[in-house]
């Protein structure tokens, strides 16, 4: 009897095994068919390309966005930013102050030459207080000062980051006890990128059904990040590859001797010769045309070596257009040069894009999806 009962015990553990085993193997089945629906994309750029703008206004556009809780740890991020900044041009302006022959306009008025060496010292540690409306105050008074405002102007040289002006425009807020960063100050906020991030989305929305669903892959884009790239190039469905066309007059954070535009140039070039790329499609985003269309009328583009054939032709906007296509035929025949001509199975398009707004970031990447998508019918044969 004993037997018989010790044998059915044994019969209902293995079925119940054996359930739980084509539970298990009806799950993994699911997940590697939701998987194949997955399109992967590959977020490429140089440093201080605008990729990581890019990356959280998917976030914002086409997922729940940021809480408060995540909002609240972009606080030390931009007050930060905000320290960094003030003790560059501080730091700068004493340099050319010592330095150039016109040195005067780069001396702080007395007044303010206690208050730049105070916040100098604030800000050469490696934790910083949190922004008080008095240190605000005096930063604010700092900025003002003509010296540092004729040092700015020599950003390029600086490595002055894109978000000083916002951030010195709202000091106050920002140095609000209750201050709670906006998204258009995450937006902003500078933190450099290292590892590799993911998100997954869809353009569409919700409603999943109606569109691709991918997984945006986003990484360093300093030499040193790179290393890190290599074993994202498998299986990706495209590259998108972001090219501040802005900073064709500036040099690179980790080597001020290298011009950025040709270190993106020979980047974009690696990129495409990679032979996993070979049928992999290439969304090229021009990006930071805001700061290029006001750049280019004062700072001629042939400044940059890749562009010392270029030639203006005009003023204001119709200059404007010139100098962005001839940018982009620049890129154009790099692609090409690297593609050979009966390489028709791989798409390759190029968007001007401004990684802060966010109404033409959500309108691009519609134009994305709608891209890969027909592409897709297309290798189906249904187009």
């Amino acid at each position: 009897m004993g037997l018989l009962c010790s044998r059915s015990h044994r019969q209902t553990e293995d079925t119940d095994e054996n359930a739980q085993a084509a539970e298990i193997e009806r799950r993994i089945e699911q997940e590697t068919k939701a998987e194949k629906h997955i399109r992967k994309l590959l977020l490429l750029g140089a440093g201080e390309s605008g990729k990581s703008t890019i990356f959280k206004q998917i976030k914002l556009l086409f997922q729940t966005g940021f809480d408060e809780t995540e909002l609240k740890s972009y606080v030390p991020v931009i007050h930060a930013n905000v320290y960094q900044t003030i003790k560059l041009l501080h730091d700068a302006s004493k340099e050319f102050a010592q330095n150039e022959a016109d040195s005067a306009k780069y001396t702080l008025s007395s007044e303010n030459t206690e208050i730049g060496e105070k916040l100098s010292e604030i800000c050469g540690g490696l934790d910083y207080p949190r922004l008080t409306e008095e240190l605000a105050e005096e930063i604010e008074t700092l900025w003002k000062d003509a010296a540092i405002q004729e040092t700015c102007s020599r950003g390029n040289e600086l490595q002055v980051p894109d978000c000083t002006q916002y951030f010195m425009e709202n000091l106050r807020r920002l140095s609000d006890v209750n201050y709670i960063p906006t998204k258009e100050d995450v937006l902003y906020a500078r933190v450099r990128t290292t590892g590799v991030v993911e998100i997954q989305f869809s353009p569409v929305g919700e409603n999943k059904r109606s569109g691709e669903v991918y997984r945006l892959f986003d990484v360093g884009g300093q030499r040193n990040e790179r290393r890190k790239w290599i074993h994202l190039f498998e299986g990706v469905t495209a590259v998108i590859f972001c090219a501040a066309i802005s900073e064709y007059d500036q040099t690179l954070f980790e080597d001020e001797h290298r011009n950025r535009m040709m270190e993106t140039k020979e980047l974009f070039d690696w990129v495409l010769k990679q032979p996993c790329f070979e049928k992999t499609s290439f969304m090229l985003f021009l990006n930071k045309f805001d700061i290029f269309e006001k750049k280019v009328l004062e700072v001629p583009l042939n400044v940059c070596e890749w562009f010392r054939d270029y030639h203006p032709v005009s003023t204001g906007k119709q200059e404007i257009e010139h100098a962005y296509e001839f940018v982009k035929k620049k890129f154009e025949e790099l692609y090409y040069q690297n593609t050979a001509p009966d390489r028709v199975d791989r798409v390759f398009k190029i968007y001007r894009t401004t990684a802060l707004d966010q109404k033409l970031v959500k309108k691009t990447f519609k134009l994305v999806d709608e891209t890969l998508r027909r592409r897709n019918l297309l290798e189906a044969g249904l187009l």
